[in-house]
């Protein structure tokens, strides 16, 4: 009897996941739902399929069992958006915009007044914008070179993600 409910409970958990599988892959694109753009997909209907465009993440894990603060475990990561590449200095147009007043992103002020942005696109957890955004200007005083006017500065744009994208 026992080896029976735990063919149920297996068959039960692989139907449940499969029925998961199959709900996430039909879930319509905006194609699919008549929204009209032009051109078409690239091979693989990702924003790396834009010529140019390089993307890169990291994710950290250490530890397991219960939070200790300052210890771990830890579950977090980053994400780069490079619109123009690793060895492209030349800016992009760009705007912003709020989507629900209660996230933290730097450099829109910069990207507000000037319509340009110089640099990567950084989206990490709440907590670790700040450390982000230092990174990304060491790394942009290390591979990078003086704007057109022969200034060293840098204002990344770097953006939160939180709720279970961050857990």
């Amino acid at each position: 009897m026992h080896r029976s409910a735990n063919c149920m409970w297996m068959a039960s958990l692989v139907c449940c996941l499969c029925w998961n599988a199959a709900m996430a892959q039909s879930k319509p694109r905006a194609r699919d739902l008549g929204i009209p753009f032009d051109g078409t997909p690239g091979q693989w209907n990702a924003i790396t399929d834009v010529k140019g465009i390089e993307v890169g993440h990291t994710t950290l894990i250490s530890g397991e069992g219960p939070l200790k603060v300052g210890v771990g475990p830890v579950r977090t990561g980053v994400t780069a958006v490079l619109p123009r590449g690793k060895e492209s200095h030349d800016g992009v147009f760009s705007a912003w915009f709020t989507e629900n007043g209660n996230g933290e992103m730097t450099g829109t002020t910069w990207v507000e007044d000037s319509g340009f942005l110089d640099g990567p696109v950084m989206i990490t957890n709440t907590h670790s914008v700040g450390v982000v955004r230092d990174a990304v200007i060491a790394w942009k005083v290390k591979h990078g070179s003086p704007d057109m006017e022969g200034y060293w500065w840098s204002l990344p744009v770097v953006a939160e993600t939180s709720g279970w994208l961050a857990e």
